[in-house]
């Protein structure tokens, strides 16, 4: 993975055989990153995504192996007790044109992905909701 910064903005390159996440963290821990949005294209080949059931207050994955483009890929980085966070979703197409996507979990790059972070001055933290089940802004 490189990446070059112009001000506010990060434009990063994270290489075949790289996971998404893991790179995501390392440039904002690298950076002291509390608050970012951000959005990517490219090309992977091992992606878990799932989707949150309300009631059951839990996430379900799905597993794809293949090549896959990544069709969307957006979310925030900020922080949950004061410590790194990130939350991102992810959609990606086959060669039929099929669209898979959801909250993502795992992305192993197969090609190339070319990732834009927008760091916002500021910070915003994230709490356990009890009722909703999830880590929500706390502001």
């Amino acid at each position: 993975m490189e990446y070059r910064k112009f001000k506010n903005v990060i434009v990063a390159r994270i290489d075949k055989g790289e996971e998404i996440l893991t790179e995501i963290k390392n440039i904002a821990l690298k950076e002291n990153i509390k608050l970012a949005n951000i959005n990517a294209l490219g090309a992977v080949g091992d992606v878990v995504v799932g989707v949150f059931k309300t009631v059951e207050k839990k996430y379900y994955s799905n597993s794809f192996k293949g090549d896959f483009e990544i069709v969307s890929l957006t979310g925030s980085i900020n922080t949950m007790n004061n410590e790194f966070y990130s939350h991102l979703h992810m959609s990606i197409g086959n060669e039929d044109g099929q669209i898979f996507g959801g909250h993502l979990s795992k992305a192993i790059v197969s090609a190339t992905c070319e990732m834009f972070i927008y760091v916002i001055d500021g910070e915003v933290d994230r709490y356990f909701d009890e009722e909703i089940g999830l880590n929500l802004f706390e502001f």
